[in-house]
């Protein structure tokens, strides 16, 4: 890989909302994956009609593009949460050169910060590095409280595990797949209508 295509995989841009065509960078870690742009296009068309005015978590943040894509949508204010220091201050700078709504980074584990006062959310994302097991961080958002009433929960995993194991009354509402990426919409308990 040249130096010239090295760089521009360490750049994103927002694909809809106030922001879009914005283009943001982000710390070279090879263990920061972001959500590609078909994928995220996939899950914000998912989404119509829930990201105004929601409150987004974007657990293992990495490059943000998950709740900055919320936020240039409109939605009402996003934590981001992130144990990589050099990616919490990018984008840390990138929300403030954006001049982005409320929102807040958070350098921390993300079962860290669960484990911490609690924010019910109407957006969670879940993009954690793959091999992560999920279930701790599903565990924590339903006993804690984090989950608002029909709040939907995006999960990133390899395509190759399919979709995920969940205990009930987790449900899987939606899933797609793009190369080695296999990407949910999913939500817990009976309550709340489901993304159409």
């Amino acid at each position: 890989m040249t130096s010239n295509s090295r760089r521009a995989a360490r750049q994103l841009r927002i694909i809809g909302g106030a922001w879009r065509g914005r283009k943001f960078r982000f710390p070279p870690q090879e263990s920061i994956r972001p959500t590609p742009d078909r994928v995220r296009e996939t899950l914000f068309n998912w989404l119509m009609g829930r990201v105004d005015g929601a409150r987004v978590l974007d657990l293992y943040a990495g490059s943000g593009a998950l709740g900055l894509e919320a936020l240039s949508r409109g939605a009402a204010g996003a934590i981001f949460v992130e144990r990589d220091a050099a990616s919490v201050r990018a984008l840390a700078d990138v929300l403030a050169q954006f001049g982005a709504p409320p929102a807040e980074v958070v350098h921390a584990d993300a079962l860290q910060f669960l484990r911490g006062p609690v924010r019910a959310r109407d957006l969670v994302f879940l993009d954690p590095p793959f091999g992560t097991d999920p279930a701790p961080v599903f565990a924590a958002l339903a006993a804690r409280g984090w989950l608002a009433p029909a709040a939907l929960v995006y999960l990133e995993l390899p395509a190759r595990a399919g979709p995920p194991a969940l205990p009930a009354p987790w449900q899987v509402i939606r899933s797609g797949r793009a190369g080695d990426v296999g990407y949910h919409l999913l939500r817990n308990g009976e309550g709340g209508a489901a993304a159409q």
